[in-house]
């Protein structure tokens, strides 16, 4: 079964697609710019999304994952550069994107945040060390961890 979101309107809809994206580029902007690294394991992510993820979800997730390169590509060129001004522009966009789930399902919220959860979490993660994951493959704690 998948989440109907036949509650929101279809520019509603069009912008909780972006929410991946969006949620992607606040993830990335710890240094101020998305690099490639961070690029590619947001791509990455929405791809696996499509075919792996909460079964509420898996049609939001094949739709996005059908523009979400070119989604990320072109809001990350719309948003301002500089990293503070970036970060306000993004959180307003995730503040429109939240007043949307006052038409939805409180299961469906939380699916929903639990996901994104996961891409932030993800992109976080990108610029990890290779060298700790080569000596430390299991997470060891203040050896691994930032």
């Amino acid at each position: 079964m998948t989440v109907d979101f036949q509650n929101l309107s279809k520019r509603e809809y069009q912008l909780l697609l972006k929410f991946p994206a969006y949620v992607s580029l606040l993830a990335a902007n710890a240094d101020g710019k998305l690099d490639d690294s961070e690029k590619s394991s947001a791509v990455e992510l929405a791809h696996i999304k499509s075919y792996n993820c909460d079964p509420l979800l898996s049609d939001f997730f094949k739709e996005v994952d059908e523009n979400f390169e070119e989604t990320l590509q072109k809001l990350d060129k719309s948003l301002p550069k500089e990293k503070s001004k970036r970060d306000a522009a993004i959180i307003a966009q995730l503040e429109k994107i939240e007043n949307l789930f006052s038409k939805m399902e409180p299961e469906t919220i939380a699916v929903i945040h639990k996901s994104m959860n996961s891409f932030k979490d993800h992109i976080s993660l990108a610029h990890h060390n290779a060298l700790i994951d080569f000596l430390f493959p299991l997470r060891t704690l203040g050896l691994s961890d930032y």
